[in-house]
């Protein structure tokens, strides 16, 4: 006995790492957390399109009135949800196959709420794969907003340091500009040159939905007021979008580049869930659960605060740190952070933060 046990080799903390999730990811199907949802998934879309309709029909019927804003702003937290439904779609959570699942997407981003499901799955796949890795993950490559330290320039001078040092604070009234960039940002991509799966599909769904929203709402209502509409409903449709996935990675560790680390440990540790209930979970369409969505992708939505304690309990069983926090905690260290990086930016020579990615690496 003592031979045979001495024979077998030790394994690799790689392969303990996979027999971990392997774990898991047994559990949790053992516990039925993948099946589908279908009942609940084509409820949501009826009671959306019905929602919708009825939008359309009180710019319609309210014409040149100013409650029509009070319409934008409603309008703006429904497509919100329209996109949390998408976003869904994308994931392979509605439906078993591929295909419909692809359909599903097109027509609920491209037809219903004027998005490019291509231009944002392929951003969005990158995201997943690697989150908050420096030069993998686009939602932290640096722009506008800086999110991180690596390759910054010694100094920054005049407006941009004053922007930088004082980012966080402006980082939620920017995402009043989202909406507009994420919509730009889809035309671009269906109408340029790179590679579009199903592009004719995605022109002519995105060209419909603007072309017909703009239509509707410059038919029924003066210039001026047309223009407050839509600037009252792509601003608040922004925010709303970058409220909600703001919280989830941004102010949590940052990757650098040539890091190599196992899936359970990069999904759990560069996310964080927000408690609240059942009210910020149809608040932030589910992605409030961002630990368990980023394990379990493709995980039906009302199961993720079924699964949640028994990833909570494997995780603290193994010390993997699992991050959770309140709405409004979540913002003040978004805040916080960013304000830090942008002191970075600024100088990095008077910013510790700079040496502790650095460090880090």
């Amino acid at each position: 006995m003592e031979a045979t046990a001495a024979a077998q080799p030790e394994t690799t903390p790689r392969e303990r790492q996979v027999s971990e999730f392997t774990a898991l990811t047994r559990t949790v199907r053992d516990a039925g957390l993948m099946r589908r949802r279908h009942g609940y998934y084509w409820t949501r879309f009826v009671v959306l399109t019905g929602v919708l309709a009825g939008l359309v029909a009180a710019v319609v019927l309210l014409g040149d009135s100013w409650w029509q804003l009070a319409v934008a702003a409603a309008m703006a937290l429904v497509l919100g949800q329209v996109m949390f439904l998408g976003h869904d779609a994308a994931h392979r959570q509605i439906f078993t196959s591929g295909r419909w699942n692809d359909w599903a997407s097109l027509v609920i981003a491209n037809l219903y709420a004027g998005m490019s499901y291509g231009w944002w799955q392929h951003k969005h796949s990158r995201h997943h794969a690697k989150p908050n890795q420096v030069d993998a993950d686009p939602d932290i490559d640096n722009g506008v907003l800086v999110f991180h330290t690596d390759g910054l320039p010694a100094v920054r001078t005049g407006p941009k340091a004053w922007f930088a040092k004082r980012q966080g604070w402006l980082f939620f009234p920017l995402l009043l500009l989202e909406g507009l960039n994420l919509h730009i940002s889809g035309v671009k991509t269906i109408f340029g040159r790179g590679e579009v799966k199903r592009r004719p599909v995605e022109m002519a769904f995105v060209t419909l939905r603007l072309g017909g929203y703009l239509a509707l709402v410059f038919w029924f209502m003066p210039v001026g007021l047309a223009f407050a509409f839509l600037g009252v409903q792509l601003g608040l449709f922004g925010l709303y979008m970058g409220a909600v996935f703001a919280p989830n990675h941004k102010g949590m560790p940052i990757v650098p580049p040539d890091a190599k680390i196992d899936f359970l440990r990069r999904q759990v540790l560069m996310s964080r869930n927000v408690s609240g209930g059942r009210m910020v979970e149809e608040f932030m369409g589910g992605l409030n659960y961002q630990i368990e969505h980023h394990l379990f992708p493709s995980m039906a939505r009302p199961h993720l605060r079924h699964v949640r304690p028994i990833v909570r309990e494997f995780c603290e069983s193994r010390g993997i740190h699992y991050t959770e926090t309140t709405m409004l905690r979540s913002y003040g260290i978004v805040i916080r952070y960013l304000n830090k990086v942008g002191l970075a930016a600024r100088d990095p020579f008077q910013c510790p933060l700079t040496l502790e990615y650095r460090s880090a690496r």
